[in-house]
């Protein structure tokens, strides 16, 4: 954490929390002249074993996922019916780089590589298809992953200059794109406030969703780092609370630690089509591929309990949510007509 003042800490923490609060309620109130947020309900839980410590949960090769806890020395892999047929690596008692420390983030692409951003190790790791150690190499406070073509691995970091920094296969740093939201003239407190999360489609192009920004706010960058989209939540409805979580950030002086609460908690992708979910706590927003609203949900586990989405995986006819400690749920696409498939 970022050195701040105690009093600093508390009263941003308390300005994000109402600010988060803020957020859904008006977010509700704002669709309520027209419609009611559908409640969407878990059709199940799927592996029952991962539950606390749930960080992030990709698909790869074959249908297996990969499922990222922490703290834990491995990510587990299960087969395309929930059954548990490994870990990566193979041996986690094997000391490090092998074994990760505090992973956070992962990505799996069709070659059935597997990345891993390891908090714990201030490094990236990368095994190959037979679960062996391809390359580690060292980032400063890691946050999220994405494999890219060629053995390019994207990355973000809460300590980064840049949005986001891509390496090649060895791990040599190649190119770096992205300027963060100048929120504060700190540069410590604009690199927690522009930590974000990292996303990709079929062809490459890297989506980003910001944690802290205080309009919530979503960029779509090409492979080389070309701006294509972005998309912010600036309605009437966010707007008196986003703009005073700017003039709190704006007013503070250098001190203690921060903990802010996270605006955006969690960001999935359609690879096929470039379509956003966002969850903001228990509420699940879908964009089109042009950062058009298209509808909002309530999202709940199968006997009612509210589901706050930290991360979230789309597939073609379903949304695998989860969230630590409740685990992961499977949901039916409410856009899809055919729900029959997965």
């Amino acid at each position: 954490m970022f050195p701040t003042q105690h009093a600093f800490r508390a009263r941003l923490r308390r300005t994000l929390f109402l600010f988060s609060f803020l957020l859904i309620s008006s977010a509700a109130f704002c669709q309520s002249d027209y419609e009611v947020e559908p409640e969407l309900l878990a059709r199940q839980r799927i592996f029952p074993a991962v539950g606390p410590g749930l960080q992030a949960v990709a698909r790869g090769p074959a249908g297996r996922y990969y499922v990222l806890t922490a703290p834990g020395r491995a990510v587990s892999v299960y087969d395309s019916t929930g059954k548990p047929i490994g870990q990566v690596p193979e041996n986690p008692k094997v000391k490090a780089p092998e074994a990760i420390i505090f992973g956070v983030s992962l990505d799996a692409d069709d070659a059935g590589r597997l990345a891993v951003a390891d908090a714990g190790a201030n490094a990236v790791k990368v095994y190959a298809a037979d679960g062996s150690l391809a390359v580690s190499f060292s980032v400063a406070h890691p946050v999220s992953v994405a494999l890219l073509p060629g053995g390019e691995i994207a990355v973000t970091s809460q300590s980064s200059d840049h949005l986001i920094s891509v390496y090649d296969s060895s791990g040599k740093l190649v190119r770096t794109f992205g300027d963060p939201e100048d929120l504060s003239d700190r540069t410590d407190l604009n690199h927690l406030v522009n930590v974000c999360r990292l996303a990709r489609d079929t062809t490459a192009n890297l989506y980003i969703a910001f944690d802290y920004v205080p309009e919530p706010t979503v960029r779509k960058y090409d492979l080389h780092g070309s701006p294509v989209l972005e998309f912010s939540l600036e309605t009437l409805d966010f707007q008196p609370a986003a703009q005073a979580a700017r003039r709190e950030i704006a007013r503070e002086a250098p001190g203690g630690e921060l903990s802010p609460h996270r605006i955006i908690t969690g960001m999935g992708v359609d690879r096929a089509t470039g379509e956003v979910w966002l969850s903001f706590g228990t509420l699940l927003m879908h964009f089109d591929r042009d950062g058009h609203r298209l509808e909002s949900y309530r999202t709940y586990t199968p006997d009612g309990a509210r589901l706050e989405a930290t991360t979230i995986l789309v597939e073609p006819n379903r949304l695998l949510l989860g969230q630590d400690p409740l685990g992961l749920y499977e949901f039916d696409r409410p856009d899809k007509a055919d729900k029959s498939e997965h």
